[in-house]
């Protein structure tokens, strides 16, 4: 029994060991290292049934360092506040964006039915070909094959399917920057707080070098989708290949995700040429092999010098599994996401050479 300690009543503790205690100091360190493996299972679970608004978040943070980085620009030749900077970014963004499809408009949305009906009488004729050559099934089995695999496809991509779904996660990553594009300090202490405290300095360090190597990234990719819209366009427009408007915006477009974009635009102009004829379809040819010749050997080096140099297998392989995995968004966040990852082994591989050197230097 206790003595009362001022206005406290006086208790009865019960003596000797609980039957849940654990005495053994072996014991009690295998069920903390069974705890953390069971933490780390309980993790993975949850990141895979999350991994939808995971990847909304992890987009929101792409943009976010996407308008990052313009503020930053602009930053070095306006002496204004951030907010204000940011509001310009925005403005200058929505004013292209209006303008473009002010200019174009009519002709994009004219365009935009050809260029389906086009791609239709073109797949047609070509599979049709293909099974007459016996190299293809017929279109029963077509019918089947395709049922099939959308029958199949996962949960991970399904819900992108909608147009719905599709403007919503789109307003959701673009809310999503904004919030963190105007204060990004406040998430980095925040995270940097759920860290412990005798790991944040290297957290922070990290984190610093992945925010400027994904800004890096992003200006490379836009200054490459400029630079291929413009020069499709011009070039099409020249060779007097129809819809030359809208291929070469779409290339534009598809040339943020390495690869596998310019392989889409690629077959689109070729598709759109020979529906104009023997010679535009040539032209069309000819057009592709040159933007790709100049985007891969002159403009991805001059670029990459400058931003972030990734090995094109490495970027193919990525894009490969994060589409596999995650769909549509997923392919477009693969190269972000390879280049992070990167970035944080890069950085721990230089702390373990720091560290040996040091241990050298001691011993």
């Amino acid at each position: 029994m206790t003595e009362p300690s001022g206005n406290e009543p006086a208790v009865d503790v019960v003596d000797g060991a609980s039957p849940h205690e654990v005495r053994d100091a072996g014991t009690r360190h295998e069920i903390r290292r069974a705890a953390v493996w069971l933490g780390m299972a309980s993790a993975i679970a949850l990141v895979v049934l999350l991994v939808q608004p995971l990847l909304i978040i992890f987009a929101g943070l792409v943009f976010a360092a996407l308008l990052d980085g313009g503020v930053r620009l602009l930053g070095r030749v306006l002496p204004i506040g951030r907010g204000w900077r940011l509001l310009i970014v925005c403005l200058l963004t929505i004013a292209f964006l209006v303008g473009t499809f002010y200019l174009t408009g009519v002709q994009v949305a004219e365009q935009i039915t050809q260029l389906r009906t086009t791609l239709e009488g073109q797949a047609t004729r070509v599979s049709t070909w293909l099974s007459r050559q016996g190299l293809m099934p017929g279109a029963s089995d077509i019918n089947g094959i395709a049922r099939q695999a959308l029958s199949s496809a996962g949960r991970l991509t399904s819900w992108v399917g909608t147009v719905f779904g599709a403007l919503t996660t789109m307003f959701m990553i673009i809310v999503i920057g904004l919030f963190v594009a105007m204060d990004p300090r406040v998430y980095d202490r925040g995270l940097q707080w759920m860290v412990p405290e005798r790991n944040r300095a290297e957290f922070a360090i990290t984190v610093a070098r992945m925010s400027h190597t994904l800004r890096r990234l992003l200006f490379g990719r836009i200054l490459g989708m400029v630079a291929e819209g413009v020069l499709t366009w011009l070039a099409l427009m020249v060779g007097g290949v129809p819809m030359a408007a809208i291929l070469g915006i779409l290339t534009g477009l598809l040339a943020f995700i390495p690869n596998i974009g310019a392989f889409i635009s690629g077959a689109l102009m070729i598709a759109v040429g020979f529906s104009a004829g023997y010679d535009a379809g040539l032209w069309a040819i000819g057009t592709y092999v040159i933007v790709q010749t100049f985007d891969g050997y002159v403009l991805i080096p001059i670029v990459a010098k400058r931003t972030v140099d990734m090995p094109p297998a490495l970027t193919l392989g990525t894009q490969i599994m994060a589409s596999a995995l995650f769909g549509i968004l997923g392919l477009a966040l693969a190269d972000p996401m390879t280049a992070m990852i990167k970035t944080a082994m890069e950085r721990r591989s230089e702390k373990v050479e720091d560290g040996d050197d040091e241990g050298e230097a001691r011993a």
